[in-house]
């Protein structure tokens, strides 16, 4: 056995472990050298009761993979002169609303495609799923259902702008200022996009990017697929008398009026020819959806998600990648964990599919990086930096800290040192810069940040590329 098939034994030993761990079905692996097949690799099944197996046609859902497809149209039509990404929102969308007439009269179209428009995380993509999640016999007894309760229907993009002129939580503050995740932003740039096209969103992307690709089993309806055999079943993870079980949830959640934001289809080989795109630049001779200026604009590193990383339009950057500028993206929805990577200075593009939420794809796509750069299979990417913080700092980060999209995390000092709870799950916290954190979680690292008040008070965390909003304790907000 040479060095090379020992790495890539290594390598598959390691997903094999990660993925039993997370009781996932099934996961499809592709990387491609200059446009070129390098490695693909199936785990497990499409469908684990009837043991079907996985190809690379084999069609997932992306979920927020689809982000980055939302841009490519915005940037076609800005390149058509409909549109400009600097124009005010509300040119096109004169009835939106958001966090008072002011804030709202500042927001672009590149607030909205960069996270940064300052509005805090809302839960109206539940909203906008409801009718879906409402049938869906996988979300019985859960957490999920009760919390529909409180929530409208949200089946037009109309509905979605009001539900956004009712939010009553605080601005993050004035657009361009703050990163925060924004699923509602997203699903709104389809409304412009339909408004500026004269086409429903769907058809747009179908016409305009997946046709001229080739990308034919890419789809936001199953239904619409020549082919219909080759699907996975989606999975899901449900607590059933305390005990965590893995169970087919073969209903696919939609939302009408947000499928901008995450509800594409698609295959590991359809995928590859997508990044071909970003990997040589826009210069893609066969299918020129972009010009070079437009692709260069989308892989901007515009704002900050992390130390590590930041947001362009629908794809993140991370410059200080050890083998040349990484461009990523994943992507989370019931029955669905999505990873896409390009690094162009190395020729190389990727995709992990997985039929199950919830699974430490980002992990998969670094262990398949290392691999491929001939070092250790579980060694994080990034360094770790390092900073002193004296003990009597620690308490002013403790706390409870919440969002409106159903995210907590709990801050506590312990035994002198800060600890995060998050999803039932302590981790010690690492000190990494001023009011900035790391912890580590299975082989990664993940970035904490937290924001101060004009009055240097820590009012805000982030996790998960989300805002958390510190709440007041309980003696405090009750006089």
């Amino acid at each position: 056995m040479n060095k090379v098939e020992a790495s890539i034994q290594e390598f598959e030993a390691y997903a094999e472990k990660l993925l039993e761990e997370a009781k996932a079905p099934g996961a499809a692996i592709g990387v491609a050298r200059d446009g070129k097949m390098l490695y693909s690799k199936t785990f497990g099944y499409r469908d684990r009761e009837q043991e079907l197996p996985i190809s690379m046609d084999t069609v997932f859902g992306i979920a927020s993979l689809t982000k980055s497809f939302t841009c490519v149209a915005i940037m076609q039509l800005q390149e058509a002169g409909k549109l400009s990404v600097h124009d005010p929102v509300t040119k096109y969308l004169p009835e939106f609303q958001a966090g008072g007439a002011e804030l709202t009269s500042q927001m672009t179209i590149h607030h909205f495609m960069t996270h940064t428009p300052g509005m805090a995380p809302m839960p109206f993509l539940d909203g906008a799923m409801k009718r879906s999640m409402e049938q869906d016999p996988a979300i019985v007894g859960t957490e999920a259902e009760a919390e529909l309760q409180g929530l409208p229907y949200l089946d037009t993009y109309e509905q979605v702008m009001e539900a956004i002129a009712g939010y009553e939580g605080k601005p993050l503050g004035a657009p361009g200022t703050a990163f925060s995740y924004n699923n509602d932003a997203y699903g709104l740039l389809g409304t412009i996009i339909e408004r500026v096209s004269g086409q429903p969103y769907e058809a747009y992307v179908a016409e305009h990017i997946l046709q001229p690709l080739g990308m034919s089993r890419t789809v936001f309806d199953i239904a619409d697929l020549d082919d219909q055999e080759d699907v996975t079943v989606l999975y899901t993870n449900k607590k059933t008398d305390g005990e965590n079980q893995v169970i087919a949830a073969p209903f696919w959640h939609d939302a009408p009026a947000m499928r901008a934001a995450g509800f594409l289809k698609s295959t590991v080989h359809d995928l590859l020819a997508y990044l071909e795109v970003f990997r040589t630049g826009g210069e893609n001779s066969e299918a020129p959806i972009l010009s070079k200026a437009s692709v260069s604009q989308m892989l901007t590193p515009f704002a900050r998600c992390d130390g590590y990383r930041s947001y362009g339009y629908g794809l993140m950057v991370s410059p200080a990648f050890p083998d040349g500028k990484l461009i990523e993206h994943g992507g989370s929805l019931k029955g669905i964990s999505s990873h896409l990577f390009a690094i162009p200075e190395t020729g190389l593009t990727g995709v992990v599919l997985i039929n199950l939420d919830g699974v430490a794809v980002r992990e998969l796509i670094a262990g398949l990086l290392n691999t491929i750069a001939s070092r250790p299979v579980a060694v994080p990417p990034y360094p770790v930096p390092q900073y002193e913080l004296a003990d009597e700092q620690l308490t002013e980060y403790e706390g409870r800290y919440e969002s409106s999209e159903w995210m907590k995390a709990l801050i506590e000092r312990r035994e002198g040192a800060l600890q995060i709870e998050v999803d039932g799950l302590s981790y010690p916290l690492i000190p990494v810069a001023p009011d900035s954190f790391l912890f580590k979680r299975r082989d990664s690292h993940v970035w904490i940040d937290f924001f101060r008040s004009p009055e240097g008070k820590i009012e805000r965390m982030s996790y998960a590329l989300r805002q958390l909003t510190k709440q007041k304790p309980f003696e405090e907000s009750s006089k």
